[in-house]
């Protein structure tokens, strides 16, 4: 009987110390700082690279806008751009239902700068909730911070578009450890596009090339297979797998020229071009392409640098595969 009562006593303190804990994540965290007092100014020259940026780089408008998935990789829908809408649920692999919010003035006259600032750089929202890491939050911390102006600066231009988007949620216990997500930014420098390979890291930080072209448990890249493919998108009928990126002659695209490696994006920019429609019983890519082939032709090639000093690793991979 003494054993028993022992051994309520420790049940009961470890019950005590989870509760603490529990209590602690939801109610401490997420914990990055307040939000920096921001008035940033909207010239033209940072409008004009926020607009680049969140169109063909960051891609901040392909989640935050509607996508015509009845189309080749999804193209923007022509109205409503910066409304948001856009639904990430468990169909899609995710842990909960998650929106992408309305990013016009509709949404965001209330927010200072210095709030969004917070947000796009360590994923904390207006209010204090932390935001789900299907927004790059963590890739963008790692920016300069006047890449970061000019992309609020830009947003801030957007027509506003009265869209309400419902709130995300995640489910148990993931709505607990997202509070833990978050993070103070670690901003950095943009490197001289001269130098080729620093400022082609800099770009595949920004466009988030590692996150899909590599293995992921939980929503996280497997170490050690960076860049190799084998993230797995659930789509009708099967599940899609991203491709090798690395140099890996046999299995990557180390037989691929910079010339090959810009032409494939920018054969989404020719003229006349419009994405073929895909049937709904058929897989379609989540890969942007028709935004991605808007980056300048030596950004692209910066890409290309970079990729070529990552480590080549050998992952034949079986594209799409039924289930």
């Amino acid at each position: 009987m003494k054993f028993l009562r022992w051994a309520g006593y420790a049940l009961a303190a470890i019950v005590l110390l989870l509760c603490f804990a529990a209590a602690y994540v939801k109610l401490a965290l997420p914990d990055t700082g307040p939000a920096p007092d921001l008035k940033i100014e909207k010239t033209a020259a940072r409008v004009e690279r926020g607009k680049y940026l969140s169109n063909y780089v960051t891609v901040c408008m392909d989640c935050h806008s509607s996508r015509d998935w009845s189309r080749f990789a999804g193209p923007m829908m022509p109205a409503g751009q910066g409304a948001g809408g856009e639904r990430f649920d468990q169909q899609m692999g995710f842990p909960g239902t998650f929106y992408a919010p309305n990013i016009t003035p509709y949404a965001l006259s209330g927010w200072t700068d210095g709030e969004l600032f917070r947000a796009i750089t360590t994923g904390v929202s207006k209010d204090g909730r932390a935001l789900f890491p299907v927004m790059g939050y963590h890739r963008f911390g790692q920016m300069d911070e006047e890449d970061i102006f000019s992309i609020i600066a830009y947003i801030r231009t957007l027509p506003p578009v009265k869209k309400d988007v419902p709130a995300s949620r995640a489910d148990f216990p993931v709505n607990f450890i997202i509070n833990t997500m978050p993070a103070k930014a670690a901003l950095t420098r943009k490197p001289d596009t001269t130098n080729v390979i620093a400022y082609g890291k800099y770009l595949v930080n920004a466009t988030g090339c590692v996150d899909c072209h590599s293995k992921t448990d939980k929503g996280s890249v497997i170490a050690g297979t960076e860049f190799g493919g084998g993230m797995e998108f659930k789509s009708p009928g099967g599940v899609l797998i991203s491709p090798n990126i690395t140099m890996h002659r046999q299995t990557g695209i180390g037989n691929w020229t910079a010339s090959d490696f810009v032409s494939r994006f920018k054969a989404f920019t020719a003229p006349g071009y419009v994405s073929p429609p895909v049937p709904e019983s058929q897989p379609n890519t989540p890969m942007p392409w028709t935004m991605y082939a808007g980056m300048k032709e030596s950004d692209l090639k910066a890409i290309y640098a970079y990729l070529k000093t990552v480590k080549s690793i050998e992952n034949r991979v079986e594209r799409y595969r039924k289930e």
